[in-house]
């Protein structure tokens, strides 16, 4: 197979016409990724033409595939957003948190959190589902964010794969499961297709999606907003954990060793950008047999709560490995909705509640004022 160059890519691009000029000449092309055949191309637009930029769209996708060895071709619509101001906080029973950046706060959103792991496979995104789910069950309203750009898993987990509303062509609506309201780059692209973006097209589609979706409005507010961010310790993880206003993180791992290598560089990349390190999560911390109830522990046991000890921090929950959880997750109803009364549900509960309260004592820190009781 040939290989493809941007250069390929741009002169198909440059083909397509728009006020005039081709697409590269106006400068609204603002990054290509290419690999193993899957081309995807980033076009700045005005969000205020996002509708009517949808021909223009599909144009350019038929140019990149007209080009020899290209096997998918994919065009995402990006546009640069200046930070809106902070809302004042909702009249709900959320905690409020300060931003930790210069702007970026979310209209309406009382609290941003990051569920994060210092490395892939240890079930961080399984347990922002399951945390997000059980915090709504609360009493909450919840929002969940799925940041992991390269692995985009929650549509699959939360049971809905249709593409979000634009009513007014400049804001998208979440959609909502299980209580929740969520987000994904999963929506807009083919669940098969590879995201191969670099650092500044992965940022620029986080920063849509934060604040180019209408996550809550004054009539309807949303009390916490969680992220399920990348996995590992990386540039796009760095900056999202600088740019976004962020109340604490969660950090997953297993009890197993190099998992905990991984965690405590996750505790330390927060640690760095002034992201209040809420706990850590022990994943995976025991296998339980369906058929005899016999308890095994095959990534080791306790090592994610002594480490927590080590750094400081609380161990928030220790989340069993067990079939039914991973079946829910395929079949896109978290453990917590479908068996509420079961055992792995309840660890997620107490999970939920240990966030609500570490993120409490956090925002009581730093106003100084006395903890708030949420019923």
């Amino acid at each position: 197979m040939a290989e493809i160059t941007e250069a390929q890519v741009l002169d198909a691009l440059k083909t397509i016409g728009h006020n005039g000029k081709d697409l590269v000449s106006a400068g609204m092309i603002s990054g290509v990724a290419i690999k193993s055949g899957a081309v995807q191309a980033a076009l700045e637009i005005d969000p205020k033409l996002a509708s009517e930029m949808a021909p223009i769209q599909k144009a350019a996708e038929a140019a990149i595939r007209g080009i020899p060895g290209v096997l998918s071709a994919t065009v995402i619509l990006t546009a640069e957003s200046a930070p809106k101001p902070a809302a004042p906080a909702p009249g709900g029973d959320g905690p409020r948190a300060a931003s930790n950046t210069d702007g970026g706060a979310i209209p309406h959103v009382a609290t941003i959190i990051a569920v994060a792991s210092g490395k892939g496979g240890v079930g961080k995104s399984t347990v922002a589902a399951n945390l997000a789910t059980a915090l709504a069950r609360q009493g909450l309203r919840i929002g969940l964010l799925d940041a992991d750009i390269y692995g985009p898993s929650m549509p699959r987990m939360l049971g809905r794969t249709d593409r979000p509303d634009s009513p007014d062509g400049k804001q998208l609506l979440p959609l909502e499961a299980h209580g929740i309201k969520f987000m994904s780059i999963g929506l807009m692209v083919d669940e098969r297709t590879p995201m191969i973006w670099r650092g500044p097209m992965v940022m620029s589609a986080l920063q849509q999606m934060l604040q180019d979706v209408q996550w809550a409005t004054a009539e309807d507010p949303m009390d916490i907003l969680v992220l399920d961010m990348p996995p590992g310790t990386g540039d796009a993880q760095l900056t999202v954990a600088q740019r976004v206003p962020l109340a604490g993180a969660v950090i997953v791992s297993t009890p197993q060793d190099i998992a905990l290598l991984d965690a405590r560089r996750g505790v330390a990349m927060f640690e760095k950008v002034n992201v209040p390190v809420l706990g850590v999560v022990e994943n995976m911390s025991m296998y339980i047999c369906p058929n005899c109830g016999h308890e095994a522990h095959p990534f080791g046991h306790g090592g994610a709560k002594a480490e927590a000890e080590a750094l400081g921090v609380p161990c928030l929950a220790e989340i069993p490995l067990t079939i039914g959880i991973r079946e829910q997750g395929d079949a896109g109803t978290p453990m917590v909705v479908a068996h509420p009364n079961s055992p792995e549900a309840d660890a997620f509960m107490k999970l939920a509640a240990n966030v609500h309260e570490a993120l409490q004592n956090q925002l009581s820190q730093a106003s100084g004022g006395p903890k708030i009781v949420f019923d």
